[in-house]
């Protein structure tokens, strides 16, 4: 039997997985399997732990739709809980090796208990030519994108994946099943992209709505947290520590003087188990 561990951030759940014991592949339709919510384990991801030469660990991680991400700041911060409480490492400071590149990650301990966990997500990209974005290479801070028929002010940012920021005055009033989608698979991105309506309340609070890339509508996202505050202090509208408030609860984003992000807030473990022969007989 194979051993899992399921947490999640604020609403965000993945699966973890031991790629070192993992008997079967994750391909995306394995990985659409175990993400079933009432065949498979269910969640909105999968974690796969792997060794590293350049990290303490390595991870490849998964949206439930089976595409395989650059990164995600609740993936990763679950990553790290899970490798601490579960005695990989006794460490609480350790760098993670993802597709995005290397990012450090933090846990706050009280006791043996894990108070929060924060990831060093990096320095964002507004440049087109790495978010990506098609079109002449330019920084994409505000151009006007038109969606079902709607025009937009835009912002575009790679924070280790794209992420495309639409700044409004209410999230509330948002018609996000309807212009999530549009943005999500626009020509202008051609590796689709997170979409995140954001709404500033003051210098250092902030509220967002979030259509994740294939997933679709979700109550919180740290990559998604970290762009819009991103985008936001690009433009001179928030300092450089903001709470971003979501449907699943509220993260911190620190923004430090060369730019580069760190994100913070809870992990919370729901359970741990072994996946039945049942289950991986019927995986590719």
């Amino acid at each position: 039997m194979t051993w899992f561990v399921k947490g999640h951030g604020l609403g965000n759940d993945y699966l973890v997985l031991d790629g070192r014991e993992t008997p079967f592949a994750l391909s995306p339709a394995n990985v659409r399997r175990l993400c079933d919510r009432r065949r498979g384990v269910g969640a909105g991801g999968v974690l796969l732990l792997m060794p590293s030469d350049q990290a303490d660990f390595g991870v490849r991680i998964f949206h439930r739709d089976g595409t395989e991400l650059e990164t995600s700041g609740d993936g990763l911060r679950i990553l790290a809980y899970t490798v601490y409480r579960h005695g990989y490492t006794d460490q609480t400071e350790m760098t993670l090796e993802t597709r995005g590149g290397v990012v450090r990650a933090r846990l706050e301990i009280d006791g043996r208990k894990v108070r929060s966990a924060a990831v060093e997500i990096g320095e964002p990209a507004f440049r087109s030519s790495v978010i990506p974005a098609s079109g002449p290479d330019r920084e994409l801070i505000a151009e006007t994108l038109t969606a079902a028929g709607q025009a937009l002010r835009i912002a575009a940012v790679s924070v280790g994946s794209p992420h495309c920021v639409v700044e409004v005055d209410d999230v509330d009033q948002v018609d996000l099943p309807r212009l999530g989608p549009a943005i999500e698979t626009h020509p202008l991105f051609p590796s689709r992209t997170n979409v995140e309506f954001a709404q500033v309340l003051d210098r250092g609070s902030i509220r967002i709505a979030i259509w994740q890339r294939g997933t679709g509508r979700i109550p919180a996202s740290g990559s998604g947290a970290c762009a819009a505050a991103a985008v936001l202090h690009r433009r001179g509208r928030v300092d450089r520590r903001v709470e971003v408030q979501m449907e699943g609860g509220a993260l911190e984003v620190e923004i430090a003087g060369d730019g580069r992000l760190t994100l913070a807030g809870p992990v919370v473990e729901v359970c741990t188990g072994q996946l039945s022969g049942d289950l991986t007989a019927g995986l590719e």
